[in-house]
């Protein structure tokens, strides 16, 4: 599968099978973010691989993380303040989306998660003060038939290329 084809195929991905995800298949995705680009290269990421069950379930008291108790594998993805303290958020993103994009190539789903109660997730898996727990990634393969809750969810369309671009200045028409 070539980038722009993951990048269209990917989406978030809240129902997943019960099936494990294979350590080759989850060693490339941590691989994708290992090689992502950083601020000096300082590469200031750890990322934590939870699959115990029990541990998901209380990453899954999130606002916006029930889900995770069905998803096999969850990426705790942190960055290291001290190692740089100005860039280390937008280095682990980098490094995440890496796998987003690495995991819809082996034909798992993901989805990014924001919503987490960080002082329970911090002292859960015993990370260090300096590090800023970034978001989490579930990381499973998404069921065939995808069960409607109560509330149906409407995708929104993405927005046209001339909507979100402009040339030299903003406003100015992208041609």
């Amino acid at each position: 599968m070539d980038v722009f084809e993951a990048l269209k195929m990917r989406r978030s991905v809240r129902v997943y099978e019960e099936t494990p995800v294979p350590k080759e298949a989850l060693e490339r995705i941590l691989e994708a973010g290992r090689i992502a680009p950083s601020a000096s290269n300082r590469q200031p990421w750890h990322f934590i691989v939870v699959t115990d069950s029990q541990k998901r379930k209380t990453i899954s008291r999130g606002p916006y993380a029930k889900f995770v108790t069905e998803s096999p594998v969850v990426i705790v993805g942190c960055g290291d303040t001290k190692a740089s303290p100005n860039w280390c958020i937008v280095d682990v993103s980098i490094a995440l989306e890496n796998m987003v994009l690495a995991a819809t190539a082996e034909g798992l789903g993901t989805c990014w998660i924001g919503g987490f109660i960080e002082d329970e997730v911090r002292q859960l898996l015993e990370i260090p003060e300096n590090f800023k727990i970034v978001a989490l990634l579930s990381v499973g393969y998404p069921r065939e038939k995808l069960e409607v809750g109560p509330r149906l969810r409407l995708v929104r369309p993405r927005k046209g290329l001339q909507e979100i671009t402009s040339s030299e200045k903003y406003g100015q028409a992208y041609t």
